[in-house]
């Protein structure tokens, strides 16, 4: 049992990283080895303090350096559910299982948004994690939406449960040659099906299938989190980062406007000492 988790590593996960090292919790830090797709992209940035005009690419060198140095270790891997347990939350990273007495949200905001049925169909046929769910489409006939070709290893896998996959690549140059398995340019539209998955559409074909993967870098937190309350698109907080959920906080893009760096760092250290006052408020507790 973890003190805390923190999901998310773009500015708001590593200011609440650094600050939960400094104060010697008991924590998991998982999330890119790159921290931050939206960082590294960045072209110029001019409003940081303390890095004046620099690239993206040079501010995540500055991250990195800096997490480096103090010897802290970021888990790579994509949490797949979260769920809480009384007095604890279970945090699910394929067929591992992590447990913390609280948790951090710095996800970001969700770059693909879901696509219809998709929401209305998880765990009813539509899955984000191949490691969890594969074995479940032994010789069955399923399709993959992906992202990123980081993601193909993961296709490859299911390529060798499943009796045909049509994937729905939505990058250039998808590398993924087998003989059970077709590659359509671009993102599927809609997912159907009477209680569980049996089609997919894409540009106005409909293509049976009994189940779908939907393997992307970010997915909703409200997803990941049964009984999360949202406000549109982002995690409701009030001004200590707490959540509607005992235990759980959240920072960053993910709780809504500016989109900024400053901002979301920080929010990762606001919510970081409320993380503190948390855990001591229930170790003093009868």
């Amino acid at each position: 049992m973890h003190d805390l988790i923190i999901i998310g590593s773009g500015p708001a996960g590593v200011s609440a990283a650094l600050t939960a090292h400094a104060r010697d919790l008991g924590f998991l830090w998982f999330g890119h080895a790159d921290l931050s797709a939206k960082i590294e992209k960045a072209e110029r940035i001019r409003n940081y303090p303390g890095l004046p005009d620099v690239t993206g690419q040079e501010m995540k060198e500055s991250f990195l350096g800096q997490i480096e140095g103090i010897g802290l270790t970021l888990m790579p891997g994509q949490v797949t559910a979260i769920y809480p347990m009384g007095n604890y939350y279970a945090v699910s990273l394929g067929q591992e299982i992590h447990e913390a007495r609280a948790i951090l949200l710095a996800t970001g905001m969700e770059t693909s948004k879901a696509v219809p049925g998709e929401t209305e169909l998880l765990g009813k046929g539509v899955s984000y994690c191949a490691t969890c769910d594969g074995f479940l489409y032994k010789q069955k006939n399923i399709a993959v939406a992906c992202t990123s070709p980081k993601f193909e290893p993961e296709i490859e896998y299911l390529a060798d449960i499943a009796s045909q996959v049509t994937v729905f690549a939505a990058y250039k140059g998808c590398s993924i040659h087998r003989e059970n398995t077709s590659v359509i340019q671009g993102y599927p539209t809609k997912v159907s099906g009477e209680g569980r998955v049996q089609a997919i559409s894409h540009q106005g074909q409909e293509i049976p299938v009994e189940g779908v993967f939907f393997l992307k870098d970010s997915i909703s937190p409200a997803v990941l989190l049964n009984g999360l309350q949202m406000e549109g698109a982002h995690i409701q907080v009030d001004r200590m980062q707490r959540t509607n959920l005992k235990g759980c906080f959240a920072a960053g893009d993910c709780t809504g406007r500016p989109y900024q760096y400053a901002k979301a760092v920080g929010e990762g250290n606001v919510a970081l000492h409320s993380i503190l006052e948390y855990l001591s408020s229930i170790q003093e507790a009868p």
